[in-house]
């Protein structure tokens, strides 16, 4: 086949995150190319049993360059009824379906809500639609471990593992790669080498009993896919985020402080730059989102690298400290990950829903510098890009990713690092020349940032705060006629960061009258999108935008060039808003909000009809 998704679901206990994420790594080591769709529960430790408990872990791999972890699932691997049920609806005619018949018991079939005397293992019409497998998961595991003289809750835990053997068997996947996981995570990391040892065990007798047991009439097997040369790893876009950090403070020579307060999906950040002390980067937990924000203030005030993450909420709370950094004009950088809203919302689900709040969710006028990865190998550069812009503005920079970027995973073909431009930070030193003291609000008359000094130098003390300064010395002033021109300044600072951001770049080898225009992580929807409907003879011009304050400076003159611009955003129009009051131009919205990106084949269909209905 060229191309294959399988999705692992189960309870949250049932190690589904561990079985695809071997699977995906075993995948990469083979060659293919892949990303993943990681899905968990919101529910904190929910019923075991329940839907709300729930775990999937989907990833598709291919012989050729793939951007989505796909629509349609070609594989399912259900642990219990609450799995099944979730998940079923998205098996394609004819897909593999293997599901533990064991754990279809009454107790857990009314755990999952199915009407009493319901099994949906009787409906006979499963083995006309898929190749549908019920096998004895659980009994098998503990019969192949029963030499074992582990625990049954021990041995129990094993059935993933049983069924990772039996899908690598499906799928022609070699069985080392997580071998050797499991004997260096278990036997040497944890010192558990008797853990490793039923785990392997668990993962040879699945593989086996694929082999042997002759429920599946083949084999499948995607080739490897013919990736540009170099050394790849498997990156998230968390820790494709954590390293392009590591880079920045080095690029930079300046320090990086992250002050962050947990919250779903951007703790793992947090996690991810803990573990970077040797790097320049320094990890501080906050009581709350406000102190993170404060603490990131503090670390630029005196000369580093200030740097919080959050996630929508926690973005709404760090306002005020936004404004407060605007006001200051200090360089802070700010993660947030977006998910799904308002309130609490539906946390583990992804969204685009935090444009407009990063645009203008503050008191005032609070312009911001905003960029936004497209996947989860692109954090790596746009973070980078976002400590440049930080610095170059000395005002907060938002970095726009979400959840489907940050958990998901993808092929990265390693930097040469020595090719990345260093990032120049200029301290002074002394008074500007013709001074006779430090004036802190003196810009330079290219960027009009304002000179960066570090406390503590002899000849630049100066104060800074909140409240509105006089231009050039920075005294506290209350003239109209001040304000607005420093608010007016500070306004053009940001747009002034145009000069520095490279032009937009448009895919039209068809010379088209349609363009679709996205942002974030609505692009590889968008590249499979437009390729289907090229292969259909329309022609489609696409475009992606990571630039959204400032946007980049020749986007006015692409979007005059077509007459019908289509915009798919996970949200209900946000960026199109922006360009229409920008540009005023007509836009047309493709507007989901179920949790997670678009399906290819549906916004296919749905560009297609925005055409159609354009030019009736």
């Amino acid at each position: 086949m060229d191309a294959v998704a399988i999705r692992f679901c189960g309870d949250s206990g049932d190690g589904m995150q561990l079985t695809g994420g071997q699977f995906t790594t075993t995948s990469a080591l083979f060659g293919n190319d892949f990303a993943t769709f990681p899905d968990f529960p919101a529910e904190i430790r929910a019923p075991r049993g329940t839907t709300f408990g729930v775990s999937g872990f989907q990833v598709q791999f291919a012989d050729h360059h793939i951007h989505t972890p796909g629509d349609a699932v070609n594989a399912l691997v259900a642990m219990n009824p609450a799995a099944f049920k979730m998940n079923i609806s998205d098996v394609e005619p004819g897909g593999v379906v293997i599901v533990n018949e064991d754990e279809f018991t009454k107790v857990n079939l009314k755990k999952a809500g199915y009407a009493p005397d319901e099994n949906p293992l009787d409906d006979e019409t499963l083995s006309t639609r898929f190749q549908f497998r019920p096998i004895p998961i659980s009994r098998l595991t503990r019969e192949s471990l029963a030499d074992s003289e582990m625990g049954a809750k021990d041995v129990d835990r094993c059935r993933n593992m049983y069924a990772l053997g039996l899908v690598y068997w499906l799928f022609d996947r070699p069985l080392d790669t997580t071998i050797n996981y499991l004997e260096n995570y278990f036997g040497s990391r944890k010192n558990k080498p008797e853990v490793a040892a039923i785990n392997v065990a668990a993962l040879k007798a699945g593989y086996y009993f694929g082999e042997t047991a002759e429920i599946f009439p083949v084999q499948y097997r995607v080739n490897p896919a013919p990736l540009e040369t170099g050394t790849y790893r498997k990156i998230s876009g968390t820790e494709s985020t954590t390293l392009g950090f590591a880079v920045a403070a080095e690029k930079s020579g300046i320090d990086i402080l992250y002050a962050g307060y947990p919250i779903t999906p951007a703790s793992e950040l947090l996690h991810g730059l803990s573990t970077m002390k040797h790097l320049g980067i320094r990890t501080f937990q906050a009581e709350d989102e406000i102190a993170a924000a404060c603490a990131a203030i503090g670390a630029s005030f005196a000369g580093n690298l200030g740097v919080t993450g959050t996630s929508g909420p926690g973005l709404a709370l760090k306002g005020e400290a936004l404004g407060l950094a605007t006001m200051l004009e200090l360089p802070i950088v700010v993660v947030d990950v977006q998910r799904a809203g308002p309130a609490t919302g539906m946390p583990t689900k992804t969204e685009q829903a935090d444009l407009l709040q990063a645009m203008y969710g503050r008191s005032g006028e609070t312009p911001c510098v905003i960029v936004a990865p497209s996947s989860p190998s692109d954090c790596f550069e746009m973070i980078i890009e976002a400590v440049r812009l930080a610095f170059r503005c000395m005002c907060p920079v938002i970095f726009l990713s979400d959840g489907s970027i940050a958990n998901g995973a993808e092929p990265w073909r390693l930097p040469d690092l020595e090719s990345i431009d260093p990032i120049p930070v200029i301290h002074p030193t002394e008074p500007a020349p013709g001074d006779d003291r430090f004036n802190p609000y003196r810009r330079d008359p290219e960027s009009l940032s304002r000179p960066w000094a570090i406390p503590g130098t002899p000849g630049l003390e100066h104060r800074v705060g909140g409240l509105e300064k006089q231009d050039v010395t920075g005294n506290v002033s209350y003239d109209g006629d001040n304000h607005q021109h420093m608010v007016e300044t500070r306004d053009e600072k940001v747009r002034r960061a145009q000069d520095v951001i490279a032009p937009l770049e448009v895919d039209d080898p068809g010379g088209s009258d349609v363009l679709v225009l996205g942002w974030g992580s609505t692009r590889g929807s968008i590249i499979g999108a437009v390729s289907r409907l090229r292969e259909e003879g329309r022609s489609v011009a696409m475009a992606h935008v990571r630039h959204l304050n400032p946007f980049p400076a020749n986007l006015e003159e692409i979007l005059a060039s077509y007459s019908t611009i289509i915009v798919p955003e996970n949200n209900t129009g946000q960026l199109r808003f922006l360009l229409q009051g920008n540009f005023l131009k007509p836009v047309i919205g493709i507007n989901e909000m179920k949790g997670r990106s678009f399906q290819v084949n549906e916004l296919r269909d749905r560009i297609r009809e925005c055409i159609d209905g354009a030019t009736a």
